[in-house]
């Protein structure tokens, strides 16, 4: 099984040209983190639809191009991660101040002009199409004891503002999430291969997290994973924070296949026999597709999410498929299937259907 809607942008600097370097944790991070999306028994993003960014090629100019891309690519379906781990900096901005993450090639003469300013990096948000957009920021820095992310330069002051991370937040379904409040460090514990923050999401995305066990992990069960996780590890020193302004929906941001596991405790054969069999059944009751009697939006979903270009039972298929994802709006399998059994309520197959579901 593969989260086919699923696109993701991973980048991470340890090693910077003019700034001070990072610990290796911060690039063991990334790759992590793309591996689990990728991996078929965990996340199951499509390989080609993850890109990864280390060090010398986390570039401002292939950080932009990388960002188009997704705006180019993503379609309104789509679940799109970002994640980002290195330095972040606060910049003035006039008599304001402003936010920026920076690439590798950053010059402390023109941080202005060298780094990913919080203006352009809204707008490449913004230009991105996709409704379910999820943005991990690992940017934050204190001096202190312990293993931290390193220093830049006493002159510029260090992590990412929070009120720059609600102005990204702006936006229908883009959620960020930041590894700790501005005025705390992203920590790394001596010894261990993943920063604290990172090391908890990675257990979320391999199914720690308290799920619905309809094998999809959504984005507020991911942060509520993370964020107690990391405050009963590191008490009183680090609080992941949560930024979303027009939310419609727990989305889903990847499959919950938890290592071995198939969806929903089903083996792959037996779910992949019952999809197809709903999908039968729902072409033959319903042969115009999701919107014969409003059968969709009675259900609870949202036609406009749908794809409907082609016959009736092919619509049925894309359908299905989106629903599979998590996609269509407030609908699901049990919701699909009660409301045409209000239509067809001694219809032998609909209702063993729905005794599995």
């Amino acid at each position: 099984m593969t989260f086919d809607r699923g696109r993701a942008l991973v980048i991470a600097i340890a090693n910077y040209d003019e700034v001070s370097s990072l610990p290796e944790a911060v690039l063991n991070d990334a790759r992590d983190v793309a591996s689990v999306l990728q991996a078929c028994v965990f996340c199951g993003f499509p390989a080609a639809n993850v890109q990864l960014l280390l060090d010398s090629d986390a570039t401002l100019a292939n950080v932009r191009l990388a960002l188009a891309n997704l705006s180019s690519l993503a379609e309104v379906d789509d679940t799109v991660v970002i994640y980002f781990s290195g330095h972040g900096a606060r910049l003035p901005y006039g008599i304001a101040e402003t936010s920026a993450l920076i690439p590798v090639d950053c010059t402390l003469k023109d941080l202005q002009g060298t780094a990913l300013v919080e203006a352009e990096f809204s707008a490449a948000l913004a230009a991105i199409k996709a409704k379910r957009l999820f943005v991990l920021i690992d940017a934050c820095h204190a001096g202190g004891a312990g293993v931290l992310k390193g220093q830049v330069e006493n002159h510029v002051q260090l992590g990412f503002d929070e009120k720059s991370l609600q102005r990204l937040a702006a936006g229908t379904g883009r959620v960020i999430i930041a590894s700790s409040r501005s005025s705390e460090t992203s920590l790394v514990l001596a010894g261990s291969r993943n920063s604290v923050f990172t090391t908890r999401l990675l257990e979320a995305l391999k199914g720690k997290a308290r799920t619905t066990g309809d094998g999809l992990i959504r984005v507020f069960e991911v942060f509520n994973y993370v964020a107690e996780q990391v405050r009963s590890t590191v008490p009183g020193r680090q609080h992941p924070i949560f930024k979303a302004s027009d939310l419609e929906d727990n989305f889903p941001v990847a499959l919950d296949r938890g290592g071995t596991k198939a969806v929903a405790g089903v083996s792959p054969s037996e779910q992949s026999g019952s999809w197809r069999e709903m999908e039968q059944i729902m072409a033959d009751l319903y042969p115009a597709g999701p919107t014969d009697q409003e059968i969709w939006a009675r259900a609870g979903g949202d036609v406009s999410r749908l794809k409907l270009t082609g016959t009736g039972r092919a619509n049925w298929f894309a359908a299905l498929r989106t629903l599979k994802l998590g996609g269509g709006g407030q609908v699901d399998r049990g919701s699909l299937l009660d409301a045409a059994l209000d239509d067809y309520p001694q219809y032998p197959e609909l209702r063993a259907l729905r005794s599995k579901s």
